[in-house]
């Protein structure tokens, strides 16, 4: 029963994406796709513990879905229309595929199009994408859950009064579409990275994966888009860290702690690559973005072979490079952190404590605060902060590690 309970978790976070957008692609309604592919797995739940795991989970739960989706249909007495256009479409051959076919891809630009606000995007393309629960895309958000159900019905009600199509862009399309694909994909890689849900894995390799493969697709279509570029470089060597990120035990390994003789070359020099291009980019006078400016901070963090070869100075530039494009209290808190190697922590704790009224609800201020109280011997504060930083961290692995420090503080 366990193992097939495994293998049904498993499916999921495979086949999720796989499912809905091949609904999405046949009936063209993203309710009845997610609906589908929902009771999809709710049946392989009952049936595969009696019946076995099919050998091939994604097409069982793709061809489940759609019977559920043709049933729904016929429950609604609309045969006459949605379930004649769902049959044209089944006994259609299939489009021809062109350099980028994948129905991953077009319901993600579907769910990001340019029509919805921002936040609708991301929630919409966490959900029916990424295959995150409710509570998870809330704590991504750091928003109500209801608040977000809201805006994923309203998005979805958008869509379809609006008639958005499900393709990938044309070419000229492309450029004003992508910022906010690449945003949503970014998400979904931090949710696999560092999963927001105390019921979840800590490290969700298959979100990950899956934003890294997204990100190269679209970099397929826009080779020369230096943010684009970027993401995937920043995504490349934040996942080749993943193998130290966590301890036997499953707790959090911090940066300064990791074994980095574990972190994946190929990944970094990839990474790399992709970082000295936007280099020789900016040098020719292409102000680099957001996400180039991440990718070259952390280009910086996986060339050390030692915490203490860090090149903090070349950081701290960076970060205030980026804090003129982004002066959001997150890249704040982690300017403050190379300001502490270099300025020391006293300096850095001014900084961070300004930003406390914006920030008082995440958990990872707290954490820095703490870090930076221990540094200067202020141990009863430092452990107050831990403390709290303990009570908002969701995921399992960080609580661990927050915990950990806490309880390795000298009295005082």
């Amino acid at each position: 029963m366990t193992d097939v309970r495994e293998a049904v978790a498993r499916a999921h976070h495979e086949e999720w994406a796989r499912v809905v957008a091949a609904l999405t692609r046949r009936f063209g309604d993203l309710d009845i796709a997610e609906e589908a592919a929902a009771e999809a797995f709710a049946t392989a739940v009952e049936r595969w513990p009696a019946d076995g795991v099919p050998p091939n989970p994604g097409a069982w739960l793709t061809t489940t879905a759609n019977r559920k989706a043709i049933d729904r249909i016929r429950r609604e007495s609309k045969r006459d229309d949605k379930h004649r256009k769902a049959q044209m479409s089944h006994d259609d051959p299939p489009e021809p595929a062109g350099a980028i076919d994948d129905d991953r891809l077009r319901l993600i630009f579907t769910c990001c199009h340019p029509a919805l606000a921002m936040e609708a995007r991301v929630a919409l393309t966490l959900r029916l994408v990424a295959g995150l629960t409710m509570p998870e895309i809330a704590r991504a958000f750091l928003a109500q859950e209801s608040a977000v159900g809201q805006r994923i019905t309203r998005a979805k009600a958008k869509i379809k009064a609006a008639r958005i199509p499900y393709r990938v862009p044309s070419a000229e399309d492309l450029p004003a579409r992508v910022s906010g694909v690449l945003a949503v994909l970014f998400l979904v890689f931090n949710e696999g990275y560092l999963a927001t849900g105390p019921g979840t894995d800590p490290v969700r390799h298959e979100l990950t994966a899956e934003a890294i493969r997204l990100t190269r697709l679209i970099r397929a279509l826009m080779p020369g888009d230096g943010e684009v570029a970027g993401l995937l470089a920043l995504m490349l060597l934040i996942e080749a860290r993943r193998p130290a990120r966590l301890s036997a035990g499953g707790e959090l390994v911090a940066l300064d702690e990791q074994d980095r003789g574990v972190w994946d070359a190929a990944l970094i020099a990839e990474g790399h690559r992709l970082v000295r291009e936007r280099l020789a980019a900016a040098a020719a006078g292409v102000a680099p973005g957001r996400y180039q400016i991440l990718a070259a901070i952390n280009a910086v963090h996986t060339s050390a072979r030692d915490m203490r070869d860090t090149d903090w100075s070349q950081v701290l530039a960076l970060y205030d490079q980026l804090v003129r494009l982004d002066p959001s209290p997150i890249v704040a808190i982690n300017r403050a952190v190379a300001v502490a190697e270099l300025d020391g922590p006293e300096v850095a704790l001014a900084a961070v404590d300004r930003l406390g009224d914006r920030l008082a609800g995440y958990h990872a201020y707290h954490a820095t605060r703490a870090d930076l109280l221990r540094r200067l011997g202020r141990g009863q504060e430092a452990r107050a902060a831990y403390d709290r930083a303990i009570d908002l961290a969701g995921n399992t692995a960080e609580t661990a590690s927050l915990t950990r420090r806490r309880d390795r503080l000298l009295p005082g």
